[in-house]
């Protein structure tokens, strides 16, 4: 059986006449090789497949990052983002900060001096024994206050002995009464987290204020690491690489540039920027593939800004709603709260942004492989298909994560029987709706964005040079191209 073996297409890297193989027709034979197909080409190609190999089988397997398939469009695509790196790198270096700013200490929530500290003996007593006042409470047993009241006079208590195992006063030990009805139970042998406020007197300095569970967390987040690694192989690894440096983006500069006084806004969309540029290329490679996913999110983050910033001025948020906030604003009364809840609108949406722009990226690459001679309506179109589904998964995912993180609040609401509307015009459950909304409208946008620009790209570098019908079915030669 004679087969006839594909004309090649133009190469776009190296030009034609460079290295050898250069200028050889159909039925050269002779297994020249140009870098970025994947594969040998020719009959006589040292991969070892001949004639007899048969039409229904082919080795073409593209490993790694892939580099863009034309010196032009890396031009184009090296003219956009370079100086947008470079913007990147230069507001890093403007507004890295010196370090977290000193504060005197109020002792209130997060700010307190902490030491650990180990639960040595845990007694029973009863607890009117141990009720400062010597009398016994008063009042209705059926609300919850009248009922922590009476268990606290005629129940049983728990007094544990607590050392102090790290700071200045290591070895001190000190007492503290649990009540039957607390939540959290001391028990012997446990580690806990105590605080320390030198103003009080001495035998109130210390306090237990949570337990340790520094082992439980490191175990678990070596069994994720252990599982990314295992399936995702060196991929996995550099995820795990990108991970890291993403939360020293955050620890390092995002968080004490905010604190020493930097725009919120402005610290967000650099450091989102340097994560979203070294995650995404560290992760899927530097190519082309990659710089398209990597404009398709720049895009979609500029649009959630926009909206946030509008939105969250429209609506009168403050950003000012809780303990936490209003610590933060009690000890650093500069930084702009609604600015930084829109900060964390922009960096919470980043990391779903990356998945969708990649994966709709990588879905026009391969169709545009399996159909080379299809343009880039026919690509849109079809890539469009399938960031439908997508869609439809994300937002869920985006809207129930942020139901799931304000579940204790929503219940608040329900047991106070609050209708939709007056839940919804909150301050609490608004920035919610807002920070859920912004995203999701960004998420959306991101889909059409990044497959038309996926598609404009791959159509531009190839513009579809048709195969002829007899090449069809030859394996081994130029049909099968693998472009990143």
């Amino acid at each position: 059986m004679t087969t006839t073996q594909q004309p090649p297409f133009p190469p776009s890297e190296p030009p034609r006449g460079q290295g050898p193989g250069s200028g050889r027709g159909p039925g050269d034979g002779s297994g020249g090789h140009i870098p970025g197909d994947g594969h040998d080409q020719g009959q006589g190609s040292g991969g070892g497949h001949g004639p007899g190999d048969g039409p229904g089988h082919s080795h073409s397997h593209s490993h790694g990052p892939a580099a863009p398939v034309s010196q032009h469009l890396r031009k184009v695509i090296a003219a956009i983002l370079i100086p947008f790196a470079v913007a990147v790198v230069v507001g890093l270096a403007v507004l890295w900060p010196g370090g977290v700013p000193g504060h005197e200490r109020s002792g209130v929530g997060f700010d307190r001096q902490t030491q650990q500290a180990t639960v040595t003996k845990v007694d029973e007593v009863d607890c009117k024994s141990v009720n400062a006042s010597g009398d016994t409470p008063t009042g209705d047993t059926s609300t919850a206050e009248g009922s922590s009241a009476q268990q606290q006079a005629s129940g049983t208590c728990k007094k544990a002995t607590i050392r102090v195992d790290t700071g200045k006063d290591k070895g001190r030990t000190f007492t503290e009464i649990v009540q039957p009805d607390q939540t959290r139970q001391l028990h012997q042998g446990e580690e806990v987290v105590v605080a320390y406020e030198p103003s009080a007197p001495k035998d109130l300095q210390y306090s237990v204020t949570d337990v340790e569970r520094k082992f439980p967390m490191a175990l678990l987040a070596g069994i994720f690491a252990l599982a990314v690694v295992v399936v995702g192989r060196m991929r996995g690894v550099m995820a795990l690489v990108a991970l890291a440096i993403s939360f020293m983006v955050l620890t390092l500069f995002i968080l004490p540039a905010i604190l020493e006084g930097s725009n919120p806004l402005i610290v967000a969309v650099v450091g989102a920027s340097a994560i979203m540029l070294i995650a995404l290329y560290m992760c899927h490679g530097l190519s082309a593939r990659t710089s398209v996913a990597v404009l398709g999110t720049l895009l979609s983050l500029v649009l959630i800004g926009l909206l946030g910033s509008q939105f969250i001025g429209w609506a009168a948020l403050t950003g000012n709603t809780d303990d936490n906030t209003g610590l933060i604003h009690g000890l650093y009364p500069h930084i702009d709260m609604s600015g930084l809840l829109l900060a964390g609108v922009i960096i919470g949406s980043l990391g779903v942004l990356d998945d969708v722009t990649v994966t709709q990226t990588s879905a026009v690459w391969e169709l545009h492989e399996a159909n080379p001679t299809m343009g880039w309506r026919g690509l849109y179109r079809a890539g469009i298909r399938i960031g439908r589904d997508h869609i439809a998964s994300v937002v869920n995912t985006l809207v129930l994560a942020y139901a799931g993180a304000a579940l204790p609040l929503l219940l608040l609401f329900s047991i106070a029987q609050s209708s939709v509307g007056t839940v919804a015009n909150s301050e609490l459950v608004a920035e919610e709706i807002v920070r859920t909304l912004v995203g999701s409208i960004g998420l959306v946008a991101s889909v059409p964005v990044t497959t038309a620009l996926a598609a404009l790209v791959v159509s531009a570098d190839r513009p579809g040079t048709p195969a002829p019908a007899a090449a069809a079915p030859v394996r081994g030669g130029r049909g099968r191209r693998r472009k990143r």
